[in-house]
C-alpha cells in the first residue's frame, strides 16, 4: 500500500463535472454518477469530492478508472468488488482502496500483496499465487509514494488498455485538463490551431511531436465537446 493524499493536494481539487469524467473514462456518465451518488437501491461505491453540484477530483477519476477496469475489463461484479473494498477496509485499515491499492486481477478474483504474498481479497484474505494481469491499471502513473500522479486517458472507442499512451491527465499540469504526454501541451490548444486551419503535420512539427499524438489530442476535444 502507498502513502496517502491529504485534502489540501491539487488531486483532491472537484475539478472535473461527471460528464466530462465520464468522456476521459469511457464511462457512461449514469453509471459513473450512480458510482458516485447511488441510484435509487444501488448504493454508491466511491466518495466525490464534491456533491453538489457533483464534481469529481484527479483521485475520484483514478477511483473511477480502476473500478471500470474491474467492470469492463475483467467483468468483476459489483457485489464482489464491495466485499473486497470492505475486507481491505477492515483487515488493513485502507482508507481509500481504490486509490490506495495496487490491485491485480486473475479470473473474476482481485489481489493485493501484502507481507511478501499474494492476497485474494475477494475471497477475504485467502493466499494465493495468481497469474497478475495489470496491462489496464498500467496506464496510471503512480509517484514515488505510491499514489497516482498521471493517467493515461482513452481517446479511442474501444477503451483497449492497449490503447497508445499519448493523451494524459496530470492535476499538477494545465489545470488537471488533458494535454500531449511530455509535451504539457492542451489538447485545447491543439484543437483551436486545427480548427483555425492547421494540419496535423504542421502541428505535430510546432510542438515536435508525432502526428499520431495530434490526431489522438483532435479526437479528444472533438468528442469531449460533442458530449458536453
Amino acid at each position: 500500500m502507498g502513502g496517502r493524499i491529504s485534502s489540501q493536494d491539487a488531486r483532491e481539487i472537484p475539478a472535473y463535472p461527471v460528464g466530462e469524467a465520464a468522456h476521459y473514462l469511457r464511462v457512461p456518465k449514469s453509471t459513473l454518477r450512480a458510482w458516485f451518488v447511488g441510484q435509487g437501491s444501488f448504493r454508491a461505491i466511491v466518495v466525490p469530492a464534491q456533491t453538489s453540484p457533483l464534481a469529481l477530483s484527479f483521485s475520484n477519476l483514478i477511483e473511477a478508472y480502476v473500478l471500470a477496469a474491474f467492470r469492463r475489463r475483467y467483468e468483476i461484479s459489483l457485489p464482489s468488488v464491495r466485499k473486497a473494498l470492505n475486507y481491505l477496509v477492515r483487515t488493513f485499515g485502507s482508507k481509500r482502496p481504490l486509490l490506495e491499492e495496487d490491485f491485480a486481477v486473475h479470473g473474476v478474483e482481485l489481489f493485493v500483496e501484502r507481507f511478501g504474498v499474494v492476497i485474494n481479497v475477494t475471497q477475504q484474505g485467502q493466499v494465493e499465487i495468481p497469474e497478475l494481469i495489470r496491462a489496464y491499471l498500467s496506464r496510471i502513473e503512480r509517484d514515488s509514494a505510491g499514489l497516482p500522479r498521471k493517467l493515461y486517458i482513452f481517446t479511442r472507442g474501444k477503451a483497449s488498455p492497449d490503447e497508445p499512451r499519448t493523451i494524459t491527465v496530470n492535476p499538477e499540469v494545465a489545470f488537471g485538463r488533458p494535454v500531449i504526454d511530455g509535451t504539457g501541451v492542451p489538447t485545447s490548444v491543439l484543437i483551436e490551431r486545427f480548427q483555425a486551419g492547421d494540419s496535423f503535420k504542421k502541428l505535430a512539427a510546432d510542438y515536435r511531436t508525432s502526428d499520431e499524438a495530434i490526431q489522438d489530442a483532435i479526437r479528444c476535444e472533438v468528442e469531449l465537446r460533442e458530449a458536453a
